[in-house]
């Protein structure tokens, strides 16, 4: 099993990277928390590595910390989620808070969260919380602003691939942008997705 990749970042998007390690391109589906700390491509990059297999297929899950690691095992571990499910609750809250979130069975906040309803917030809540308890804060980096047009192309991509219609996305990535979401990209995606929450 892969567990652990380092390599040239040759492509990013949201939602997959593709990493070079010694001429091999391994394609990594990451939680856009990971994908807020990447580097340009051509720039070395490590990714811890969850290792899916299925009867069809083999599918790599990379993220940036041990924290986002652990956090999507263990959703896996409940009953109807499986790795797109988890990946997609990584990326739409940030680690930490989804902690706190899963500690305090807090349902409303993971109901918040696209694509999970209010069975599988409690399911999540009751199954996971003791698990929680061990696990520390982890710092998520800030990624360097960029400018408005290429920010808004990668909010509504973000938004999109969570399962958002163009049109909903398109209007609350402008309201982002309108309304001080900030010069970064994970800034201006948190705006967007309280917009859509509202």
């Amino acid at each position: 099993m892969i567990s652990h990749l380092r390599g040239r970042l040759l492509e990013k998007q949201p939602n997959r990277v593709i990493v070079d390690v010694n001429g091999v391109g391994y394609d990594v589906h990451v939680p856009l928390s990971t994908f807020y700390e990447m580097t340009e491509p051509g720039a070395e990059i490590a990714l811890r590595v969850h290792t899916h297999v299925r009867e069809d297929a083999l599918v790599l899950y990379g993220f940036a910390t041990v924290l986002e690691l652990h956090i999507f095992e263990r959703l896996i571990s409940v009953s109807g989620i499986g790795p797109k499910l988890a990946l997609a609750v990584l990326s739409g809250i940030e680690p930490n808070e989804l902690v706190s979130a899963i500690r305090t069975a807090n349902v409303a906040r993971l109901t918040g969260i696209p694509g999970i309803g209010k069975k599988t917030a409690e399911r999540i809540g009751l199954e996971l919380k003791d698990k929680m308890a061990s696990f520390l804060p982890a710092e998520v980096a800030s990624p360097a602003a960029a400018t408005s047009e290429t920010l808004r192309t990668d909010v509504l991509s973000a938004l999109m691939n969570l399962g958002y219609h163009r049109p909903l996305a398109e209007r609350a990535a402008d309201a982002a942008l309108k309304h001080g979401g900030g010069t970064t990209f994970e800034g201006v995606l948190k705006h967007a997705l309280r917009e859509l929450a509202k």
